[in-house]
């Protein structure tokens, strides 16, 4: 946690925080809830993805919008191609902190505290900059607040209805392989909605054809903002954290008796885990009977986050544990995390053959232990960036230089975004194809 120097600043500002609206719903919450217990179940998909951390420097209406385009166009190969729905989620409008394994860094021989998001303190390496200051909280829930505005409008006001497909593509993508294939699929989407429309079928027949249902969601790290939106349910006495929709806790701050587990255990609203090499299957388990006692299906997500080359060693003992022990979770794969490497040039990237080799191998794993690999969770933008290597752009190490623009760590472009999308949907092919024969 960030070391504030002035604890009467930041009482004030949770007291002011506690007082502000909720940024989403107690009924939104519990949907998604509905939803995940789906997933749980192999009936749907969970797509999660967005910015690593945002800023508030990047902030705008067109970031917004891109990252949003992107996820719709990925959930929509991913529905098309493996015949279920997919539960959208972003890691949106609350990503704004960062865990730090050192409080401090040191450059060019200058020691100063680390930055741990644009909600806590300034990526500029300045001693001013550097000092926790509390009134970025309230910019964060401002920001978060008009992030969610966009959100929804563009969820339900027509901008997601799928006789747009055709125009959710990028400007840049249009060339490209992933761009290319994706027209593809909207071709094909496009005849099945004229086909659906001379049957009958048509928005006011199926309303799910105009909109979306999609949440937000970061990890529950600054403890302090949480509980300051936190509110209880009148109607039903339970206690929600209002800050998103779905709420995770990192590979880091997961200790059984630490304040992160206690918090979550508290609030009705799903909850995510972080489960890293080090995680011993029966600490596993004691979590997630902290986190989820009565075994609800949709109350938690467990994302596998090993390592390309890590996940036969590290993942069959969990999968296997949870499964012997009747445990109803959410399995769903994080490939960023155990993945990234400094490249000769001195950036921190990651190898799209390395986060797909991960995938495939999680998906491979979790089927082979009696369980459904359920989801996917991404750190990715709608920009044409240039953080991770590989794909089929070829991005090397010589192009990171070129758009390298994270606050923290590298996210996939959206081409890669889409293409990794094919790829899931592929891999997902061969249960869709079982289900259909089975039926």
């Amino acid at each position: 946690m960030p070391n504030y120097p002035d604890a009467a600043a930041l009482a004030a500002v949770e007291a002011e925080l506690s007082r502000r609206p909720p940024l989403v719903f107690a009924g939104e919450i519990r949907r998604l809830r509905r939803q995940l217990a789906n997933v749980a179940s192999g009936q749907a998909f969970l797509l999660q993805g967005g910015d690593c951390a945002e800023s508030f420097k990047e902030f705008s209406a067109g970031n917004v919008r891109d990252t949003f385009r992107v996820l719709l166009q990925m959930a929509v190969v991913m529905t098309f191609a493996a015949a279920k729905p997919v539960v959208k989620v972003g890691r949106i409008a609350g990503q704004f902190s960062k865990p730090r394994s050192s409080d401090t860094e040191v450059i060019d021989g200058i020691e100063l505290p680390s930055y741990r998001g644009d909600s806590i303190n300034d990526m500029a390496f300045t001693p001013e900059g550097r000092v926790p200051d509390p009134q970025r909280l309230v910019r964060a829930y401002d920001q978060s607040a008009s992030t969610l505005n966009l959100l929804r409008a563009l969820a339900s006001g027509g901008y997601a209805d799928l006789h747009n497909v055709h125009q959710w593509t990028l400007d840049f993508l249009s060339d490209s392989p992933a761009g290319e294939r994706y027209q593809e699929y909207a071709d094909r989407i496009t005849e099945a909605l004229s086909f659906m429309r001379a049957c009958g079928v048509t928005a006011d027949a199926a309303p799910s054809l105009e909109g979306v249902d999609f949440y937000t969601s970061h990890e529950a790290l600054h403890l302090p903002f949480e509980e300051a939106m936190t509110r209880m349910e009148t109607q039903s006495g339970r206690w929600y954290g209002t800050s998103a929709h779905l709420i995770w806790i990192g590979d880091r701050t997961r200790q059984p008796d630490g304040a992160h587990i206690e918090y979550c255990r508290g609030v009705e609203n799903p909850i995510g885990l972080k489960c890293g090499p080090t995680l011993d299957p029966d600490e596993l388990i004691e979590l997630i009977d902290l986190l989820n006692p009565r075994n609800e299906a949709g109350r938690l997500v467990l994302y596998a986050r090993m390592g390309a080359g890590k996940v036969e060693k590290g993942l069959p003992p969990l999968v296997r544990k949870v499964v012997s022990e009747g445990r109803n979770v959410v399995w769903s794969c994080d490939p960023m995390h155990g993945n990234t490497i400094k490249a000769g040039n001195g950036y921190k990237t990651r190898a799209f053959d390395h986060i797909l080799s991960e995938l495939k191998s999680f998906i491979e794993v979790v089927r082979s232990e009696g369980a459904e690999p359920g989801g996917v969770h991404f750190e990715m933008t709608g920009q044409d960036v240039t953080e991770c290597v590989g794909g089929a752009g070829h991005l090397s190490e010589a192009d990171l230089s070129s758009r390298y623009h994270t606050h923290c760590d590298p996210r996939l472009n959206a081409d890669q975004a889409l293409e990794m999308a094919f790829q899931i949907a592929d891999a997902l092919k061969p249960a869709a194809a079982m289900r259909e024969a089975a039926e």
